[in-house]
């Protein structure tokens, strides 16, 4: 195996992953870098939602759809099913339906539509649609499983497309372009961090002048007693006051404050609800967001709580139960979707700081790529 390449990527989560496939895409020689024997960070333990609708408008917004685009392009070749497609989001208070119909009105909201509630009941059978005031489709969503996703393409990057993969193997020090690892010396005329939430390793002083946190989230399995189809994700109420892209609406300030009085714990605890389905009918579900300056270890059973009530609140599934729990952690900021530095000239550190690397990494290392190679100013936010 060749130790120079035209580009090193360290780190195979879905960052590193999207970095080397943009840079293969314009020819270059790519190694990816990864200290664990497989990828086992955020980008397997997320809900595999390539979510584009309720992302922060603007440039963020835009690499969701790109993303989105890139995805569909190369999941059949990469041996990755697109399980569903669509999201479905009922609202249950009129302060939510109002946020629905702001949505729908703006540019992001172009391709949506409102639907009825049978419409709604034909995609996802189990909804409780009682009471319920109107329901958003939106068709750009797409739904993988991330924890067979990940491995299958960088498989395939490595059989398409000559990418080398270095697994187990640690970067301690980056000295030009020379990458030092635990397995030796590599020499790339360029390198491309992509670091996850670890903030000590490399470039902790570049990190340090940024306000991260790191946020710790809950999710869940959850096996219907009975087979129940979903033709889409589902999100609730609780999402439109989180997702930027709802929650920044003036409209949205109701929902919000109605929200802080009868659900002051979910919301305390960060906790609102996206559903989806894998392949064996079970669904992936959560989820809560606790920040701090670490992992917190330990999953609180209250937590897991508010999700299930809201879940149970959304769908009519007597009988289901949870086959799994566990916890994720990915880089959290207030100030910016993305973080990209210039450590060197040649060098680039890549975070997404608000856990929407699935549904944003791909863009995004385009973006990092034509910035290296072409020099592109451009706006990150």
């Amino acid at each position: 195996m060749a130790n120079r390449y035209d580009l090193a990527v360290v780190g195979a989560g879905i960052v590193g992953i999207g970095v080397a496939l943009a840079a293969v895409r314009q020819g270059k020689n790519v190694v990816v870098i990864e200290r664990n024997a497989k990828a086992v960070g955020a980008s397997i333990r997320n809900f595999g939602f390539v979510t584009i609708t309720g992302q922060k408008a603007g440039a963020h917004w835009e690499r969701a759809m790109r993303t989105r685009d890139i995805w569909a392009e190369i999941a059949d070749e990469a041996g990755i099913p697109l399980i569903h497609r669509g999201l479905v989001m009922p609202a249950r208070r009129s302060e939510a339906a109002v946020v629905v119909d702001a949505f729908v009105k703006t540019p992001m909201g172009e391709k949506c539509r409102l639907i009825t509630k049978a419409e709604a009941g034909d995609l996802v059978p189990s909804l409780r649609l009682d009471g319920v005031e109107t329901v958003l489709y939106s068709p750009h969503e797409l739904r993988v499983e991330s924890s067979e996703a990940l491995p299958k393409l960088a498989a395939w990057l490595e059989a398409g497309h000559n990418v080398d993969f270095r697994w187990s193997t640690a970067v301690h020090a980056i000295d030009g372009t020379r990458v030092e690892t635990s397995h030796g010396t590599i020499e790339a005329e360029a390198v491309v961090v992509c670091p996850g939430d670890d903030f000590s390793t490399l470039f902790p002083e570049v990190i340090a002048r940024h306000p991260l946190t790191i946020c710790t989230l809950q999710m869940l399995r959850v096996a219907p007693a009975q087979p129940s189809r979903f033709g889409a994700a589902v999100m609730s109420d609780m999402s439109l006051a989180r997702y930027e892209g709802f929650a920044d609406l003036p409209e949205a300030q109701a929902l919000k404050g109605r929200l802080d009085l009868e659900e002051a714990e979910s919301r305390a605890a960060g906790v609102h609800l996206i559903a989806v389905q894998s392949a064996d009918g079970s669904l992936v579900v959560g989820d809560s967001h606790v920040y701090g300056n670490a992992q917190q270890p330990f999953a609180s059973e209250r937590f897991d709580r508010l999700i299930l009530d809201e879940f149970d609140r959304v769908f009519d599934l007597p009988g289901r139960t949870v086959v799994n729990r566990w916890i994720g952690t990915y880089a959290s900021s207030k100030e910016r979707t993305v973080l990209v530095e210039r450590p060197a000239d040649h060098v680039r550190l890549v975070m997404v700081t608000g856990g929407t690397g699935a549904s944003t990494g791909f863009a995004l290392g385009e973006q990092v790529i034509d910035d290296l190679y072409a020099s592109t100013s451009r706006s990150w936010e």
